[in-house]
């Protein structure tokens, strides 16, 4: 995939059967499917490149919800160049120049503003009556979206149940430390249920993270549309068990949003207390990371990054805190900001989670400190470290929405001349309250 691809799409496989992948696919920013989480299964037969793979749709609320026209609730994905529809124009048909990209692109396609218009023989119809139907199925399938292929699928990684509590895990699923590696230990590793792996947790949870001012946003905007218990109008393309049944319930939403970004934070603590055990233990992991962090202190020192000071968090090799010094003659000039890196125990399978915790005005960082970036090499502490710090000095990044975490900074900072110069005095006065603090 290209580096602009994985923000939006990855693609993951097992080495012992590259030919069956799993895919998941983010949600168009803007469109009714904005940052929502689909996932798909794809097959290659012995007969690729010559023919299509068999692609289904996995995030269907176990086979009861249609998201799409042409992604149904049974997993079938209706595209011209799969073969599962007849294309009209040419070109539109499968060949063997095409590839995986491809398909996930054109998928991702259907995620569209006008998912209505996707069916045949509703397909460029401008009615009155089309319009108001496209915005009663954008209405269930933005609901849907965040309720099925955000919520649910996070609630499912933590086992949390409807009464917010937690279904602890069994005990063999607990962390346990390196030290003592045996072959028992890896013959144990094989005999798991391979139905039970689970490529993107990681990944979800970070843009879940990310995204959870624009999840809240779209709730606080759509809510008072619609009142709680009305049901959802069905299409005239719907039928059988191939429908998007259900009825609106923001409020219920919202709560579980809030219990879920509260487990992802006591995680993130849990993996500190982890980092703390692996150090007493004396594991492998703790003297990787360790090590890691004293190759990033001594490049620091041989000009490295000279804008930010690191420390361990008390010590602890899993836990760093980096002190950043405003960039000069920027916006954030003379500021000091502090950042917590906080590394699971898992590193690189988990990514680092970054939390800004000094008060810092920025588009990539939201409103409790969130940070948005992505690593080029993410095995490689160093690189994280320059890439956060990449993060907080760009200047002129091209529009993407996929990127920006502080919607309301975000307005500012790619609007017109006026809207930049607030955003300008707003960054400025941050780095100004930051040195209150740091005194």
């Amino acid at each position: 995939m290209t580096a602009n691809a994985l923000l939006a799409i990855i693609v993951a496989c097992q080495d012992e059967d590259i030919r069956n992948l799993k895919s998941l696919i983010l949600g168009t920013p803007g469109s009714p499917y904005e940052y929502g989480f689909f996932e798909f299964s794809v097959k290659f037969g012995a007969e690729y490149p010559s023919k299509p793979p068999k692609v289904d749709a996995k995030t269907t609320n176990s086979g009861r919800t249609r998201f799409n026209p042409n992604i149904y609730s049974g997993g079938k994905v209706c595209l011209s160049i799969l073969g599962t529809w007849h294309g009209e124009l040419p070109g539109e048909e499968w060949s063997s120049a095409q590839g995986l990209e491809s398909i996930l692109w054109s998928i991702q396609s259907l995620m569209s503003n006008d998912p209505y218009g996707n069916e045949p023989g509703f397909e460029g119809r401008t009615t009155e009556d089309d319009k108001k139907k496209n915005d009663a199925y954008c209405a269930k399938i933005r609901h849907e979206t965040i309720r099925i292929a955000v919520i649910q699928k996070l609630e499912n990684m933590f086992g949390i149940q409807p009464d917010g509590s937690i279904q602890k895990a069994s005990e063999t699923e607990k962390w346990s430390d390196d030290s003592n590696d045996s072959e028992d230990d890896e013959d144990d590793e094989e005999a798991k249920d391979k139905t039970k792996w689970e490529p993107f947790n990681d990944w979800q949870k970070r843009r879940f993270m990310w995204y959870y001012d624009s999840y809240l946003t779209t709730i606080e905007a759509h809510a008072p549309k619609h009142k709680e218990g009305d049901k959802f109008e069905i299409m005239p393309f719907e039928g059988g068990s191939n429908t998007m049944d259900g009825s609106f319930q923001y409020a219920q939403l919202g709560k579980r949003l809030i219990r879920l970004k509260e487990v992802i934070n006591e995680e993130t603590e849990q993996w500190a207390e982890d980092g703390l055990l692996a150090k007493q233990r004396d594991s492998s992991k703790a003297y990787a990371m360790q090590s890691q962090f004293n190759v990033v202190k001594h490049n620091q020192k041989n000009g490295g990054i000279l804008n930010i000071d690191l420390e361990l968090d008390d010590g602890n090799p899993f836990v760093w805190i980096m002190t950043y010094f405003g960039k000069p003659e920027s916006n954030l000039d003379g500021g000091v900001f502090k950042i917590k890196i906080s590394t699971s125990v898992k590193f690189p399978e988990e990514q680092p989670r970054v939390k800004v915790l000094t008060k810092m005005y920025h588009h990539r960082v939201s409103k409790d400190g969130i940070l948005c970036y992505t690593a080029n090499k993410p095995e490689e502490m160093k690189n994280h470290i320059q890439t956060i710090v990449s993060a907080v000095e760009e200047e002129s990044p091209p529009y993407d929405p996929r990127t920006i975490v502080n919607p309301d900074a975000a307005k500012l900072f790619f609007g017109d001349a006026n809207d930049k110069k607030k955003y300008n005095r707003q960054q400025r006065r941050s780095a100004q309250d930051s040195l209150e603090l740091a005194d």
